[in-house]
């Protein structure tokens, strides 16, 4: 199973708001590199979709991943005119893991815009609140938020 993971405001965030723009100093939201860990143990592919487009800035957030031992090594990130949406069909995983960027506005997510035919499950996280509170095992999560059909009881 192949999950995209993105990482600022997902499972990266500042220290501080006077270090909003020092990617060098994220942390990791919570516990989400145990979570992710525990996914990869079960077989999963991580990567990761950066919002930075600067080398550097690049750099910057695959030290902090490699610097706190975050599981997959491929950070994706957009280049030129290229957008989120187009990156994550590019990548194509099973399951792409955003945040509701409240902060800059959601016009910014991605996972409204992705076509249907290519069947990416979206999940969608409160912006800085983390991933902890997803599935541990991936079959739920592949079917985490997916719509239920409601069953009507009988009279």
């Amino acid at each position: 199973m192949k999950i995209l993971v993105f990482t600022e405001g997902t499972i990266l965030m500042h220290p501080s708001e006077d270090k909003l723009n020092d990617f060098a100093s994220y942390i990791p939201i919570k516990s989400a590199v145990a979570k992710l860990t525990g996914w990869v143990e079960q077989g999963a592919e991580i990567s990761y979709l950066t919002s930075q487009t600067k080398f550097l800035e690049i750099k910057q957030t695959k030290d902090v991943l490699s610097k706190f031992d975050f599981p997959g090594e491929v950070v994706r990130a957009r280049q030129g005119d290229e957008t989120y949406k187009q990156v994550v069909e590019e990548v194509k995983p099973d399951i792409f893991i955003e945040d509701d960027c409240k902060s800059i506005g959601a016009d910014e997510m991605v996972s409204p815009k992705l076509k249907a035919d290519l069947k990416i499950h979206s999940i969608v996280v409160p912006e800085f609140g983390g991933i902890d509170h997803l599935p541990d095992k991936l079959e739920d999560l592949a079917e985490f938020g997916k719509k239920q059909e409601i069953v009507k009881e009988e009279i």
